[in-house]
Formats: C-alpha cells, structure tokens, sequence
C-alpha cells in the first residue's frame, strides 16, 4: 500500500500553482464561491465589459446596459469599488459634479475570461436557445 501512496502527487511540492476546475472545484467551492459571488452576476460582468472600453459616468453605463435600474447600477458599482475592481473619481472640472468610474488593473485582468464567456454565448446561444424550448415543450 505505501508503493501506491508514493505514486500520489504531494500538495505541498505546489503551493502556489493553482488548482484544476474539473478535478478539485469541490474542494474549494468555500474559497471560491464568495469570489463568484462578487463578480459573476449579470450586472458585474456587463458593467466591467462597459468600462474594458473606456471610463465612463454613470448615466453612460446606465444607457449601455439596457434593462438596469438605477440602484442596480449604483449597488453594482459600489460593490465592484469595493471589491477593487472599478475606481470611483469625482471630476471636479464638471459643474453639477461629475462621477467617472475606471477599471482597475485587477478589473481589467477579467477581461479575457468575460470575452470568452461573450464568444461562448454568441456561438452556443441559439443552441441554448433551442434546448430551452425543448425542455419547455416537453413539460409543458
């Protein structure tokens, strides 16, 4: 039994290397699941793909993102501030006072994760599409 334990890889020889989705994602759905809280809703991910571009004021991203409400946007925003994601600066040129907001470099390190997930859904959509109307024909 000990020869088979050696062939075992030792956790403690990679610390820092970060772990595969598919084999140990159950493991630490703990650790994970607060960060994906954070940044994989709807609105996070749309409001962070607005500012990948540019910054922006608050009106702007609201006319971007159709469908948002008000304090959607605003708790959004504040959460993604929060979170370092998204820099909050009141231009003090702009009379009333402007608000712009920037992505920050750990913002902007999402930014191929959510192009993939954008090229994914824009190849796979209709076929989602497609399985949802199934699935409802079937059930209903």
């Amino acid at each position: 039994m000990s020869a088979m334990n050696e062939d075992l890889p030792v956790k403690a020889s990679l610390p820092h290397r970060p772990k595969a989705v598919s084999t140990e994602a159950l493991l630490d759905v703990e650790k994970a699941r607060p960060v994906l809280e954070q940044i994989a809703n709807k609105w996070s991910v749309l409001i962070l793909t607005v500012l990948c571009t540019r910054p922006s004021r608050f009106n702007e991203i609201m006319r971007r993102l159709d469908g948002i409400t008000h304090k959607a946007l605003a708790d959004a925003l504040k959460r993604l501030e929060r979170n370092g994601l998204v820099r909050r600066e009141v231009l003090t040129t702009a009379t009333p006072v402007g608000v712009e907001y920037t992505i920050t470099s750990l913002g902007r390190s999402l930014q191929q994760p959510f192009e993939a997930l954008y090229a994914w859904s824009m190849t796979y959509g209709p076929e989602l599409g497609r399985a949802q109307e199934e699935y409802d024909r079937i059930r209903v």
